[in-house]
């Protein structure tokens, strides 16, 4: 907060223009202000227990974060590209949280992504399961298990920047609704976060 009010104090007097340097350090500032307000609230939410159950259709959540997340992933010099869903694909779950920890694991890849890669947003479904991934360019992750990675306070490269709490509150969002998170290590590329939740039975003829 204190560091995008000088940037916007600099921005005032008319000497600098927006889309210099200044105006990056308070689009980066506003940005993490509001990761971590939105992610003190979700975290709240889970830790008292306060949820809103709702049936919705998973592609509806997927829809909702992806335009923000296009801009972050822009200003971070990456692409993100988000694959089709299967809109008949429905889920009873808290959206607020969903849509909390759909917004983590992006934050998180666009964090370690190499510059200029790419990282990709899918939905997907069984007869039984909705799936949620989010695939990134991290170039691996390192030696460990990748269950490690959704302990408190973890973090997984020299970037220290953040609390290290968003793949744990991934993990309690995931829980919360009945659901089930995981990480799979592409050696040399990067990192598949899957998180899975039982689909509810569809319409006649879907």
């Amino acid at each position: 907060m204190g560091t995008a009010t000088l940037a916007f104090e600099v921005l005032r007097t008319g000497g600098v223009g927006v889309g210099g340097s200044t105006g990056g350090v308070l689009q980066r500032s506003l940005s993490g202000l509001r990761d971590l307000t939105n992610r003190s609230l979700a975290e709240v939410r889970l830790r008292h227990d306060v949820r809103d159950r709702s049936q919705f259709g998973i592609g509806e959540v997927i829809t909702e974060v992806a335009p923000a997340a296009t801009l972050e992933a822009h200003a971070h010099g990456l692409s993100l590209k988000v694959e089709a869903v299967d809109v008949a694909a429905r889920v009873d779950a808290d959206r607020p949280i969903l849509t909390a920890v759909v917004a983590n694991l992006l934050q998180n890849a666009f964090k370690f992504t190499r510059p200029g890669t790419t990282v990709t947003l899918r939905g997907a479904a069984t007869t039984d399961l909705v799936l949620i991934e989010v695939e990134d360019e991290c170039g691996g992750l390192p030696d460990g298990t990748a269950d490690d990675l959704f302990q408190p306070f973890v973090q997984r490269s020299a970037d220290r920047t953040g609390l290290g709490l968003g793949l744990a509150m991934c993990r309690w969002g995931a829980e919360v609704n009945d659901g089930h998170i995981s990480a799979r290590n592409l050696p040399d590329h990067g990192c598949v976060f899957t998180v899975t939740f039982p689909r509810l039975p569809g319409l006649a003829g879907h």
